[in-house]
């Protein structure tokens, strides 16, 4: 994998957002989900409620691994390899046993497998999985990955799906605590 590490603002917050891992140009901006991925993530953030600066400023974002892992032969970014993971897993439970999170957004397969074993994205995403999590009651809600190379969200079923878990996400008491502090 490729430095510098990217991660989101430190942030206490119920609301957790989990990606896979930083592309090719998050170095250059130094955050998560700072290039084409993120416009179209925080296009769909805004729509339930929090723009992208006060989701950054509200959500604590996390990602499996947290170097670039470097380009896919046949295009795109390169999955991270098991080994991979589990070498930044530690960093990620820290993270998740001093958040607590009640709610935490899963975007895209790597972050959702670590969590739910899922081998299709219309088998998870536009639901709510409550799960247990350091023996906390945890919430996840799974989103695909927003990279322009994915089609899934723009066709059905996952359109749907997607605005099913949008919405999931914008009734959840936790995310509605990030909203009344805004208007409070």
């Amino acid at each position: 994998m490729t430095p510098p590490v990217i991660t989101g603002d430190p942030v206490m917050s119920p609301v957790m957002s989990i990606g896979q891992a930083p592309g090719v140009h998050e170095a250059k901006v130094m955050r998560p989900f700072g290039w084409t991925a993120g416009k179209t993530l925080f296009r769909w953030f805004e729509a339930i409620g929090l723009e992208e600066t006060l989701f950054r400023q509200r959500v604590y974002m996390s990602a499996v691994c947290r170097c670039f892992p470097g380009k896919n032969p046949q295009g795109g970014d390169r999955v991270p390899s098991a080994d991979e993971v589990a070498a930044c897993s530690r960093w990620l439970q820290a993270e998740i046993q001093i958040l607590q999170p009640q709610l935490i957004i899963l975007v895209g397969k790597l972050a959702i497998n670590q969590f739910l074993a899922a081998k299709k994205l219309e088998d998870v995403v536009g639901k709510r999985h409550a799960v247990l999590l350091d023996g906390r009651a945890t919430d996840l809600i799974p989103l695909p990955h927003p990279s322009g190379a994915s089609t899934w969200p723009r066709m059905e079923p996952g359109k749907t799906l997607l605005q099913d878990a949008l919405a999931l996400i914008a009734a959840h008491p936790a995310w509605r605590s990030l909203l009344d502090a805004e208007s409070g």
